[in-house]
């Protein structure tokens, strides 16, 4: 999902106009070849995209409390008049993130770990904080200014990233990673907006020490989204705390808004959800879909809302799994193979798993050289499926036996307990005694770990909860 670059000369010709600007939210000037109105159209674009990869949480409630909240707050900020939208997206990792022109997300995990609206607050006023100081339209123009392109994130080499977008139009979303200095610019702004909505300041602390814990839950491992465009949190926690010092000490009439937050998050799918498709190993189900697929042992594989994709440990081959936009097998097979820089042969009738299919070898030039492998054009449950298998032109010989034996191993799904599976949820639970997760989760086993329940509670394991106190309560099945 490559975004498009705008002409060095279009930039320019903005910056006749733009140049130099007074930022209203900083007071600091700005180097600005990106106007207020290119500004909103990128954004309007990147919107687009981001909602395809990644996928709205289908909540209409949610969806319009957070747009209502956002507004808000932004309606306090030095920007008001911006097409201000805020969503919430799909995806179970802690995040949040803005693109210009005053569009943000916040994902359905980082919605499970605050514990108030008060922290949401803070989450949300820092990303307002980004679109009001400019922070990636500055950084845009710098790049244009350049002559450099944006900076997109792929799982793939970059001998992939132009086929890539043939065979998926996103492998990847733009994340801009900005400076310490605009990130601590963006939490005094997030901060400035939480006091001018009412908010009680002293819960944007909390924010940190919760993606602080994520991080150390981790183990090193896959640390929270917002960490990896977003500093430290530690050291961000202490400069809000001196900030807040240094301001006004009357919280008094300030809201935290605990209880109706948590409220708003009963029911709210926790983790992955297994509805969506999932990995058993090497294997892939997708319950919804009905299709199962096993990938090479030893890749590294991802899904995502508009493909799954397996890429070989040297980062040289992929396999593909999407559905195709056209109605029969044939359409889909004459729309991928006609594309340009795209020879093959001609497509051959065959069976995959019982399915009708067509299969057809291809080649592929691209700017950094020449691919070469096969897809496979599969119908199922009234869609088409386009499974493709390919690696630079030079090693797929030593690939083709392992892709074509993934692509043909695609076939219906029927197992009851698979095609049943549920996602976890998040259940909000009153505690009537004085009690602790601890005694909790012996009362009520959880499918999720004892220090699971505590993160998400923002607790120890032993932390005494008084009586009366809404607790969130991981339910469901463990994931397969």
């Amino acid at each position: 999902m490559s975004p498009s670059r705008l002409p060095l000369a279009a930039a320019l010709a903005a910056g006749l106009v733009s140049g130099c600007a007074t930022n209203p939210a900083t007071g600091a000037r700005q180097l600005m070849l990106i106007s207020e109105s290119q500004e909103i159209a990128m954004g309007r674009d990147y919107d687009k995209q981001v909602v395809a990869s990644i996928g709205l949480y289908p909540d209409s409630g949610l969806q319009r409390y957070l747009q209502q909240f956002g507004t808000r707050l932004a309606a306090t900020s030095e920007r008001p008049n911006l097409p201000w939208t805020f969503r919430v997206v799909d995806d179970p990792v802690v995040n949040a993130f803005a693109l210009p022109g005053g569009f943000i997300y916040v994902t359905r995990g980082i919605f499970a770990h605050l514990n108030s609206e008060a922290e949401l607050a803070g989450v949300v006023g820092h990303e307002i904080g980004h679109v009001t100081a400019r922070h990636s339209v500055s950084q845009l123009s710098k790049q244009q200014l350049a002559q450099l392109g944006l900076a997109v994130g792929t799982i793939a080499s970059p001998e992939f990233e132009q086929f890539a977008g043939l065979a998926s139009q996103a492998l990847g979303v733009l994340f801009l990673k900005y400076s310490r200095d605009a990130e601590s610019q963006a939490d005094e702004l997030g901060l400035r907006y939480l006091r001018r909505g009412n908010y009680d300041p002293r819960e944007m602390p909390h924010v940190f020490e919760m993606l602080d814990r994520v991080s150390q839950a981790q183990g090193g491992g896959r640390v929270p989204q917002w960490l990896a465009t977003h500093p430290n949190p530690e050291n961000r926690r202490g400069r809000i705390e001196q900030e807040i010092a240094a301001g006004p000490q009357t919280f008094a009439g300030t809201a935290v808004n605990r209880e109706s937050y948590l409220q708003r998050l009963d029911g709210l799918v926790f983790g992955a959800n297994p509805r969506e498709g999932y990995f058993k190993g090497s294997q892939f189900f997708h319950p919804e879909l009905r299709i199962r697929m096993t990938f090479p042992d030893g890749w590294t594989m991802s899904n995502g809302k508009e493909a799954v994709v397996a890429v070989s440990p040297q980062q040289d081959a992929m396999v593909e799994v999407a559905p195709a936009q056209q109605p029969s097998a044939d359409a889909a097979a004459r729309a991928f193979l006609s594309q340009q820089g795209v020879t093959a042969g001609y497509p051959v009738r065959t069976s995959v798993g019982g399915l009708p299919a067509l299969t057809a070898g291809f080649a592929a030039a691209t700017d950094n050289g020449s691919l070469r492998g096969t897809a496979v054009f599969v119908e199922h449950g009234g869609a088409v499926y386009r499974l493709v298998g390919y690696a630079v032109d030079a090693r797929w010989s030593g690939y083709q036996d392992t892709a074509e034996r993934s692509l043909h191993s695609f076939g219906r799904l029927t197992d009851p307990a698979v095609l049943g599976v549920q996602p976890q949820r998040l259940s909000i639970v009153k505690v009537d005694r004085r009690t602790t997760i601890e005694e909790l989760e012996r009362q009520r086993p959880s499918p999720v770990s004892l220090a699971t329940l505590a993160l998400v509670n923002q607790v120890e394991p032993a932390t005494p909860l008084e009586p009366g106190r809404l607790v969130k309560w991981i339910v469901g099945q463990p994931v397969p």
